[in-house]
């Protein structure tokens, strides 16, 4: 592959979030008497507020915002058991020595996606597009194309890392290629991502003189 910068999802990407991701969703579900398992097949890869206006049918949107303050204070306060997943730590900081631009472009807010950078130890990014610079989540494509934008590149030119459908779409919408990690082998189109992995340690990189990156896989 070759590419000149990178858009990483955060959550399930570069971060292991899921316990305190189901420890927040599974007490929220049972303050809402829904089941827990309905809506974590959900949630996974949309914005928060989208789905507590799934869940939520019916409610006012100042309900809706209320509801979605407390659970952005619990999942921002929450970061027990929040890592790192293997390889990522040392990925950014090798496009951070080679001067490959990157984003992280989460479907999570500012104060939950930062909390959970930094409780897993990762480089902070001069970009980091959250929910609140986008107004239609993943997998509509606006969230990849704002991140291509704010690192100068032309969505094709831009290598988009996901592990949840939502994220791989909108990868795919937004004209970028796509590297899926850990996926669901049910996942829509992942047939048309670039490469699919387990991990982000397989990967290998180097950059060329003019800026163009390549992008191999350990064997």
């Amino acid at each position: 592959m070759k590419c000149r910068g990178f858009l990483f999802d955060l959550d399930g990407t570069l971060v292991d979030s899921l316990p305190a991701v189901e420890r927040a969703w599974t007490h929220w579900g049972k303050r809402h008497a829904i089941d827990a398992d309905e809506i974590l097949n959900f949630i996974h890869g949309k914005q928060a507020i989208t789905s507590l206006r799934h869940f939520m049918r019916g409610s006012s949107e100042e309900e809706i915002q209320q509801e979605f303050r407390l659970l952005e204070k619990t999942e921002a306060e929450d970061t027990d058991g929040v890592r790192a997943l293997p390889g990522t730590r040392d990925l950014l900081e090798q496009l951070n020595a080679l001067e490959i631009p990157w984003a992280i472009v989460t479907s999570g807010s500012m104060p939950v996606a930062s909390a959970r950078r930094q409780a897993a130890g990762l480089p902070l990014p001069v970009h980091f597009v959250t929910a609140e610079q986008v107004k239609n989540g993943k997998p509509e494509p606006d969230a990849y194309l704002t991140g291509a934008k704010l690192l100068g590149l032309k969505p094709e030119e831009c290598v988009v890392v996901e592990d949840a459908p939502a994220g791989i779409l909108s990868g795919l919408a937004a004209g970028c290629a796509v590297i899926a990690v850990n996926a669901p082998a049910d996942t829509p189109r992942l047939a048309e991502t670039a490469l699919q992995l387990t991990t982000l340690t397989a990967l290998r990189i180097s950059k060329a003189p003019d800026g163009t990156v390549t992008v191999l896989t350990q064997n």
